[in-house]
């Protein structure tokens, strides 16, 4: 037990240093000032829209005008990607769905991510799953986030969604030599376990792939992709539409309570008896939600879009116009456009009032210290959202107090959502195949916590002093 609660310890202290990311002017790429602020910034940095670059161009997802009615089969809190495609699934199999969103539909995450589609590998790796779970159950878990990615793929093809999905492949950068030693045996492990397609990149070789030297070379993941995710979430409420689900705009849930076999969900002037209630929050997640609340940390997630580049220097950047990150804890990524003429870039956001030209200054700087090609280019959009993180790194579905719920991504929920969208309505319907390997992991949580992670910054002081007495940084 002794060595179990260690283990725990140093889990939560790994996963808040590495969402947060080390503090101002420190880097955790050796060698490498991988993230600083200035105010530095000319007018010329200034972002002009502090707004999705994904929605530029596209019609708003269209919503239900009629009355709400005052019973259902099932209401949906939450209109993103699991919400809407839960709807779609439940409608489509003869239940009367209500979906309730506290604002436009797919105004979180859903429609300011970076579109980046993945298998969602657990965020321990295969070693801290082995050693959490067992051998067994840590490869079961590493299978099901490939057949994830399988299944969105279908899942599109099928329903003939148009969101620029481009298979592109994702490259991901090693931060030193050991890193670079450490992805290559993983991946070959991927491989041969589970049938992953990778392909290892020298450090001689990576200059065909991204145009910067601070990788120590890198991996290709050959089955990722790039999506727009706006288009996703009007495809999915425009199938969700036509199936007979009523997605509602603007209706905040204030609670919901039991009532007999059935729930009651309580909006402003207007309560609504439903047999089953689904939960699709994830980082949104409410104080009247508090037993779901506390099982999440909520963490920013800030992105920008720059302004309209030349083909010729984006390809200097991303020569095969692919997905980018690196090994560092520092979450940063970057990619093209699907139309090839801007570079979205994100990462955590260190900004405690969320001001957009600081996002963006603090963005801009990271890149240009990656890419100094970029000097020069100002970004021209910026926003932000809210990912969800579990304290045990995984992603859940199941039950509490009769609700049900699929929420805690941990930053890849892109392909996630869906998968988890469809094994939750099969479970809802009765459905045969409703099985996941994550249906019996408890969701955790910690004691004291309500839902805002007041300890976040303790724990990150601790780890850097940890990090600097070790010589690591």
């Amino acid at each position: 037990m002794a060595g179990e609660s260690a283990w725990k310890r140093r889990a939560v202290a790994d996963m808040v240093h590495w969402l947060i990311g080390p503090r101002k002017n420190e880097s955790l790429i050796t060698g490498t000032v991988l993230y600083f602020r200035t105010d530095s910034m000319t007018a010329a940095d200034t972002i002009l829209e502090a707004e999705t670059y994904w929605k530029k161009g596209i019609d708003p997802a269209c919503a239900a005008t009629g009355p709400i009615p005052d019973k259902c089969d099932v209401v949906i809190i939450g209109a993103g990607f699991t919400g809407l495609a839960t709807a779609l699934h439940l409608a489509r199999g003869g239940r009367s769905v209500v979906v309730f969103e506290s604002d436009e539909i797919g105004h979180g995450c859903s429609s300011k991510s970076g579109g980046m589609c993945g298998p969602s590998f657990h965020k321990l790796g295969h070693e801290g799953l082995i050693s959490q779970y067992g051998e067994a159950k840590a490869w079961e878990i590493m299978a099901e986030g490939l057949a994830s990615l399988e299944y969105f793929f279908r899942f599109l093809q099928e329903e003939r969604i148009d969101c620029d999905m481009q298979m592109v492949g994702r490259f991901r950068g090693a931060a030193t030599a050991a890193d670079f030693a450490t992805l290559v045996s993983t991946s070959e492990l991927l491989a041969r376990k589970i049938g992953l397609k990778f392909r290892p990149v020298e450090r001689h070789e990576q200059s065909a792939e991204i145009g910067t030297d601070i990788y120590h070379g890198g991996v290709v993941y050959e089955r990722d992709a790039g999506i727009n995710p706006y288009k996703l979430v009007v495809g999915l409420a425009e199938r969700a539409h036509a199936a007979g689900a009523l997605v509602f705009e603007n209706q905040h849930v204030n609670g919901i309570q039991a009532d007999g076999k059935h729930k009651r969900v309580s909006l402003a002037g207007k309560v609504v008896r439903a047999r089953n209630v689904v939960l699709a929050t994830n980082g949104y997640t409410g104080p009247e939600l508090q037993q779901f609340r506390r099982r999440l940390l909520p963490v920013t997630s800030g992105v920008i879009a720059t302004e309209a580049l030349p083909a010729e220097k984006i390809r200097e950047i991303s020569p095969k116009l692919r997905m980018h990150g690196g090994t560092h804890r520092l979450v940063f990524w970057y990619r093209p456009t699907p139309d090839g003429r801007r570079l979205v870039l994100g990462g955590r956001v260190l900004d405690g009032k969320k001001r957009p030209e600081r996002i963006s200054q603090d963005l801009m700087s990271m890149a240009k210290n990656i890419f100094p090609q970029l000097a020069g280019v100002r970004p021209e959009y910026c926003w932000h959202g809210q990912v969800a993180y579990t304290f045990d790194h995984a992603p859940h579905l199941g039950e509490i107090d009769g609700i049900h719920y699929a929420m805690g991504y941990c930053g890849s929920g892109v392909t996630r959502s869906l998968y988890f969208a469809r094994q939750l309505s099969r479970k809802l319907l009765g459905e045969d195949d409703s099985a996941t390997i994550y249906d019996d992991l408890k969701f955790k949580t910690m004691p004291l916590y309500n839902g805002n992670p007041w300890f976040l910054p303790v724990i990150l002081r601790w780890h850097a002093m940890a990090d600097r007495l070790s010589g690591q940084k």
